[in-house]
């Protein structure tokens, strides 16, 4: 099995910061990517930072989020991390922590999700 554990979300002021954490773990053959989306109250799940990780290492972030966010990875604890500074309302979202696993030599790759985490900016 495959668990992605998410930590970090809370309540915090307009131009705040958060730092987002997920967690893999489980039967783990390769991690291909991991990244964040968010889903905000009415709307549907979209991407905020994706990481592919590995020797060629790409780094796709949303619109809305450069030069705020950063995505950044901890290949040795399977940890993705998400640090978010000048948050917005708008930033106001549950966000889900994704990653496609491959969890034996055999298996294809697969996306997995965490829990999702609440975020809330609001003074």
């Amino acid at each position: 099995q495959v668990q992605l554990v998410e930590s970090g979300g809370g309540l915090v002021q307009p131009g705040g910061s958060l730092r987002l954490s997920c967690a893999a773990s489980g039967r783990l053959f390769s991690i291909n990517a991991m990244g964040w989306y968010r889903q905000g109250p009415g709307k549907g799940r979209e991407l905020v930072a994706d990481n592919t990780g590995g020797g060629a290492c790409y780094t796709n972030y949303a619109d809305s989020v450069k030069g705020r966010f950063t995505i950044s990875r901890d290949n040795t604890k399977n940890t993705v991390y998400l640090q978010m500074n000048s948050l917005t309302p708008e930033d106001t979202a549950v966000y889900y922590c994704n990653a496609r696993i491959r969890r034996t030599a055999w298996d294809d790759v697969n996306a997995y999700w965490g829990q999702g985490t609440q975020v809330t900016v609001s003074s």
